[in-house]
């Protein structure tokens, strides 16, 4: 990102077609020094409140699940276009309704962007997380400071009070600036993996002052339609010390989603994993079924890759995506760009058929180029895949609180089953969790209702692991 913004500048500097007019120019340094964005080097300021999980909705159109924030901490170094989110939430709503981690407890999450770098950190670990990016370089750049300094080093356009620039491929910012000259309000477009260009918006009021730099006390943010983010600050410190390195496993990741790894727990059926989120293929007689397609193009374009490596000649006829939530679906616009239907709960049917044609004019994804009309089915309670060699069974888990339109896939000659998120089993010989997850005895009792005869489960995320895990994890 600070690369981007220096190159922009250099246009801008060489460039007279770019120039700012002059009361545009007037207008961005007035702004600069009524917030104090002149000499701020670093910004750090702590917050209660509530976020939100996007893309996590318990049935498509509903509001993103609502967390508690005990504690955040937001740390940023302008100078190094870095920010780092450190929080710990809990669900605010019981029982819990829709995805989103924790299920149950208390979960600390520390989330940091630098530069082209995006990852997360869990107790000493940094691991990667491209995926998110872009929309972590726009919470910064969409600070009010932030905001005001991207602006004046863009080819930004100024009408008044709004201020408006682009990061091309990326995002698109206009601003509302008050009548003192502080950020009021942020309209911005990013690109989603699932919905592709997808509206963020901020609010800034009641700023204060610290140390001749203007600080709003509440923060609010929407996505896609829905709140994500409500901040009431509570303490700031400006230009403290920040160092935000880059882990050196973070630098060296390169392509992470498109990592495949393959195992195959029965004749003609590969469990395809290598990251967060796995997919499962499927052969039948003469085309071949997918289970999943996950996160975004470049994953859903790593397993079509390998199930076509698995088994040539045969077409992929079906992928069946398990549910509407973001990180399952985000693959599936690829998915619409090659022809391929999509299976899906009855109830997500309709929002899938629009999200997967909507444009993404941010970032250019394969179903932006292709144009493709989304081929999506639903599915009710049940439908049967069958072909005279090998069969198929989809079933709604019923009565499930992670998604209304949840769906797995059950093998009954190889009597495997496909689930996501409601079953995630921790390492080998690890002990079980202290508490019952309820959506696993849920899915528990559904296998029983089916009369489901089950010798292994495969996860969408975690390993393979027999039914018996399953049952000790929910203390049978």
């Amino acid at each position: 990102m600070r690369k981007t913004l220096v190159v922009l500048a250099a246009i801008v500097l060489l460039s007279p077609l770019a120039a700012y007019a002059q009361d545009g120019r007037a207008t961005l340094e007035s702004a600069s020094k009524a917030l104090g964005a002149d000499t701020l080097k670093s910004l750090q300021y702590s917050a209660t409140g509530v976020s939100f999980a996007q893309g996590q909705s318990v049935v498509p159109g509903a509001a993103w699940p609502r967390f508690n924030l005990s504690t955040f901490t937001r740390q940023i170094n302008y100078d190094t276009a870095s920010l780092r989110d450190d929080l710990v939430r809990s669900r605010a709503e019981m029982p819990p309704r829709g995805g989103g981690t924790p299920a149950m407890g208390e979960l600390r999450q520390i989330l940091v962007v630098s530069g082209d770098h995006a990852w997360n950190v869990t107790g000493e670990t940094a691991a990667p997380a491209p995926i998110a990016l872009v929309e972590r370089q726009l919470q910064l750049w969409t600070t009010p400071h932030g905001l005001i300094k991207a602006a004046m080093t863009s080819n930004a356009t100024v009408s008044g009070r709004t201020v408006a620039f682009a990061v091309p491929g990326r995002y698109t910012v206009k601003a509302t600036l008050d009548d003192r000259g502080l950020v009021e309000k942020v309209d911005a477009v990013l690109s989603n993996p699932v919905v592709g260009d997808m509206p963020v918006l901020v609010s800034y009021s009641d700023y204060r002052d610290f140390a001749g730099v203007k600080i709003p006390m509440r923060i609010r943010q929407s996505g896609g339609g829905f709140p994500t983010l409500d901040l009431t600050v509570t303490d700031v410190k400006t230009n403290a010390a920040a160092d935000i390195p880059v882990p050196d496993n973070v630098r060296q990741a390169a392509m992470p989603y498109a990592r495949v790894i393959t195992e195959q727990p029965a004749p003609g059926i590969w469990y395809v994993t290598g990251g967060t989120h796995h997919s499962v293929v499927i052969e039948m007689k003469d085309h071949v079924i997918v289970v999943e397609s996950p996160l975004n193009d470049e994953r859903a374009g790593a397993v079509l890759a390998e199930t076509r490596k698995l088994v040539p000649g045969k077409p992929i006829r079906y992928v069946v995506n398990s549910h509407h939530h973001f990180d399952h679906a985000g693959g599936l616009r690829a998915v619409a760009a090659e022809g391929i239907t999509v299976i899906t709960h009855e109830s997500s049917r309709a929002f899938l058929e629009q999200a997967l044609a909507e444009p993404a004019t941010m970032t250019p994804d394969r179903q932006a180029k292709a144009g493709r009309k989304p081929l999506v089915e639903g599915v009710r309670d049940r439908r049967t895949l069958a072909d005279g060699t090998r069969t198929v069974e989809i079933y709604h888990i019923a009565g499930s609180t992670h998604c209304d339109g949840l769906l797995m896939v059950y093998l009954p000659k190889e009597r495997l089953l496909v689930e996501a998120d409601v079953y995630t089993p921790g390492p080998p010989n690890a002990p079980p969790p202290t508490a019952v997850n309820p959506l696993s005895v849920n899915l528990a009792e559904n296998i029983t209702r089916l009369g489901l005869g089950v010798d292994q489960v495969l996860p969408l995320h975690g390993r393979i692991v027999p039914m018996a895990e399953l049952n000790k994890a929910i203390g049978r």
